[in-house]
């Protein structure tokens, strides 16, 4: 019998293509449909142009901006990089200072790690604890030669969302242009330009149930001559963007951002509801955090925190769910969430967050089926571990075992042996990690070689062996001295006589 298939919680990576979208797409890719070039004068030209012009139209009014605002691009990613480095490169003449925020998305930080690196001054705000930034810390920020500011209306990790109208007020004040990556609020919340107040937003059409491959920037009326191309070809989109339009993306777009107008209302009021029900089944578990709970957020993205489980181990372990660790465009990295790191969770509490994003296809019994399964993995993570356990083992260990144990809970690997011995030689062998899993992997299978050991042959092999023996990467080969040393800690009690 074959496995039901996960169930997909990530919707702030990426949405499945709705499939009146799909539809829509179709039609203008066969010889029957509008497939010409737009820029071509003859009638499959005009044709693509009309279907093209028709779905700027729908991607417009979800912002609510004018058709002529919007630029297609590949996706929020070189949305942000346009506005950013085109921004940059019109204003070199008077000033190169940028400001944005600590916990943006890679995609706006990278850009502005590049104008860093040619010599533009950046200003790296941090948000308070709740993720929202304080207005007065920009209006403090802005000099004389600030020329942009990048802050995304909802973070893609938490959904906090910030007061873009306030930020954007200030910067318009100061005559500074203010971009906003828009890739996570679109889909989720009403926004409208205008009353914004915003120079510039992006925003991608695979976050909204549409294609992937197709973006906008939304490039207020005004503020045309404050942004430069950073690409050149035929001069396609104002000159901002060339290249032959991809009509069946866009139409994909147009069409995905009518049928989100659309849905919209009730669906954020759905997603609430679905957000309080996980939370609502997991808080019970204690020791569980929910990042962002002080602050305004977009429904449908919720991210919490456990306490006294490895990150790794516990997203391994949740075979049954598709979910994210943080934003899946970075968390390939390993490393802890910097948004959560700039809230200030310590580096194994941000480790062990898990990002469930909720979509147009969530129903509650997915929801309760995610609930369950974290539950029983958080239960059984916990119990292996030496901070739940370990006080047991001492209290019920039988006569003639030894303890040893190495590393901390804080270092993200804690491992402890309890051997039972007669005379010289090891009857049984147990273990409790807190570890990723090839760690706990490698000390569960030690456990099973120590029985039938002697004292002076205790320890079998080497990390580096049991490293080939287990496939462990080379990477946590670091991790497997610790359990050498838990192990050597054994032997040492052992030698010591100290039997309890």
């Amino acid at each position: 019998m074959n496995a039901p298939a996960p169930v997909y919680l990530d919707y702030a990576a990426t949405t499945p293509v709705d499939p009146a979208v799909a539809a829509v797409m179709s039609e203008c890719l066969g010889p029957a449909g509008p497939f010409g070039n737009p820029a071509s004068a003859h009638a499959f030209g005009r044709a693509a142009a009309a279907r093209v012009a028709e779905a700027r139209a729908q991607v417009a009014a979800l912002i609510g901006a004018l058709p002529q605002e919007i630029v297609f691009t590949s996706g929020a990613t070189e949305s942000n990089n346009l506005a950013i480095l085109g921004v940059a490169a019109a204003s070199a003449d008077h000033g190169r200072h940028v400001i944005t925020m600590r916990t943006e998305h890679k995609a706006v930080l990278d850009p502005c790690r590049h104008l860093e690196r040619r010599g533009a001054p950046l200003t790296y705000l941090s948000p308070g604890a709740s993720g929202v930034l304080e207005p007065r810390l920009l209006a403090a920020a802005l000099r004389p030669d600030t020329v942009l500011v990048s802050i995304m209306a909802a973070n893609s990790e938490t959904g906090v969302r910030q007061d873009i109208g306030a930020l954007a007020a200030l910067c318009r004040e100061r005559g500074v242009t203010f971009h906003c990556d828009g890739a996570q609020a679109v889909p989720r919340v009403a926004l409208d330009v205008r009353s914004l107040g915003v120079d510039l937003l992006s925003f991608s059409a695979h976050k909204l149930y549409g294609p992937k491959g197709i973006g906008a920037l939304y490039v207020r009326e005004g503020a045309r001559a404050r942004v430069q191309p950073v690409s050149f070809g035929g001069g396609q989109e104002r000159g901002l963007r060339p290249g032959t339009l991809a009509v069946h993306q866009i139409a994909g777009f147009g069409a995905a951002c009518e049928l989100l107008g659309r849905l919209q209302p009730a669906e954020g009021d759905r997603l609430g509801e679905l957000g309080e029900r996980l939370w609502q089944g997991l808080s019970g578990l204690g020791g569980v955090h929910r990042n962002g709970a002080e602050a305004s957020r977009v429904p449908g993205i919720e991210n919490l925190s456990f306490e006294g489980v490895e990150g790794e181990s516990l997203f391994s372990a949740l075979t049954g769910l598709a979910l994210s660790t943080g934003s899946a465009c970075s968390s390939a990295s390993g490393e802890a969430s910097y948004v959560l790191r700039a809230l200030g969770r310590d580096a194994r509490l941000a480790e062990s967050s898990l990002r469930f994003s909720l979509g147009r296809f969530t129903t509650a019994a997915d929801l309760d089926r995610a609930v369950s399964e974290v539950r029983q993995v958080v239960e059984r993570l916990r119990a292996l571990s030496p901070a739940a356990a370990g006080a047991a083992w001492g209290r019920d260990a039988p006569p003639g075992s030894v303890t040893g144990e190495a590393g901390a809970q804080g270092q993200g690997t804690w491992v402890r042996f309890q051997l039972l011995t007669e005379g010289d030689t090891v009857k049984e062998a147990r273990c409790l990690a807190f570890a990723c899993p090839h760690t706990v992997d490698t000390a569960q299978w030690l456990c099973e070689r120590l029985r039938g050991r002697s004292r002076r042959d205790l320890i079998p092999g080497a990390p580096r062996e049991w490293a080939q023996a287990r496939a462990v990467p080379v990477e946590k080969l670091g991790r497997l001295l610790v359990v050498e040393d838990a192990l050597l800690a054994c032997l040492t009690q052992w030698n010591e006589g100290a039997t309890i």
